[in-house]
């Protein structure tokens, strides 16, 4: 392996198709190596000489990489936008590590925006209605359309999200760290306005990333700041809502619609599904299985996004989406 060619260590198993579109990513920028091509001693000996590491999960390095990884790698990038459930705090502070961010945000906004639908519309509700033989015609429902669609977290996936209910004629509110955006909005804020967006929205996205400063950030006395009717979508991960508030604020509004496709316990993160609170037994309640970024051709196009940013770090880029140090929850 010539160590003055930049180096793309793939750590998970490709098929043809996947590699067809790593190699075409990747292009001239550099070298790509597959794990699963080499012995014990020749995949550390690539880890050490890699300029980049594409992973999926922190399981298909080894226990010492970060140790292989000190003195070459300009980038570890992981294949999903959130990486709250992978063991990172290890791993050298200096070692830069990305999330892969806005990987799945097309199927997701779609998702998101069909859990809103369903809940202003009351599809769930009036389809068991229709089961017990009621017939519930002139029973109101709700347009989305001017309204406010208020998104926190307007990384890929918020965009996106925004871009959708945009086209569904409402406005958009965001939340954004650094508070700037290239993307049309009607409005935007730093985090530290989170009160003026729960307040003023109808459809409330979760678009953000589990973090130490995220965790737990929607209490009982954010929640009661929201309309009695909004709706609430979760795209990102439970921990963000204070479960036991949010499900004794569905009791107590049962106007308000929690669209929950992140769970506080999953089988992914935690090896098994668990509900602190019988969510599913409310009618104020629409649950999918974190499943929002399942879309087929969604797949590919992640792959494709998390080898463009280890492109960047081949070419001595910054790349995008780091994970900062302070960020790394396990």
């Amino acid at each position: 392996m010539n160590r003055n060619t930049p180096t793309l260590v793939i750590a998970f198993e490709a098929d043809e198709n996947r590699r067809r579109l790593i190699d075409e990513t990747v292009g001239s920028a550099g070298t790509v190596v597959y794990l699963e091509d080499l012995d014990e001693a020749g995949g550390r000996a690539a880890l050490a000489s890699a300029t980049a590491v594409f992973a999926q999960r922190m399981n298909q390095l080894s226990d010492d990489v970060g140790g292989l990884l000190a003195e070459n790698c300009r980038l570890l990038q992981f294949h999903s936008a959130g990486v709250d459930y992978l063991p990172l705090k290890h791993l050298p502070d200096d070692l830069p590590i990305a999330g892969n961010g806005g990987a799945f945000a097309e199927p997701m906004a779609e998702h998101g925006v069909a859990l809103a639908l369903a809940a202003a519309k009351r599809l769930l509700v009036e389809h068991e209605k229709l089961k017990q033989g009621e017939f519930n015609q002139f029973v109101r429902n709700r347009m989305l359309a001017g309204g406010v669609a208020g998104v926190l977290g307007f990384g890929g996936i918020g965009v996106a999200c925004g871009r959708l209910f945009h086209g569904l004629g409402m406005q958009v509110h965001a939340i954004k760290r650094s508070g700037q955006t290239d993307e049309p909005v009607d409005w935007i804020g730093t985090p530290d306005r989170l009160d003026e967006l729960l307040a003023a929205s109808d459809v409330l996205i979760l678009a953000l990333p589990l973090t130490q400063a995220s965790d737990g950030l929607l209490t009982a006395e954010k929640l009661a700041l929201m309309k009695p009717e909004a709706i609430l979508v979760n795209l990102a991960r439970g921990e963000i809502i204070d479960e036991a508030a949010l499900y004794a604020h569905l009791q107590a509004n049962p106007g308000f619609t929690a669209c929950l496709d992140a769970w506080w316990v999953e089988p992914v993160r935690h090896g098994r599904f668990e509900m602190g609170h019988p969510f599913l037994d409310l009618p104020n309640v629409i649950g999918s299985p974190h499943n929002s970024a399942a879309g087929g051709a969604g797949r590919g196009i992640a792959v494709r996004r998390a080898v463009e940013n280890c492109v960047r770090a081949l070419k001595g880029e910054t790349p995008l989406h780091l994970i900062g140090p302070e960020e790394r929850m396990l």
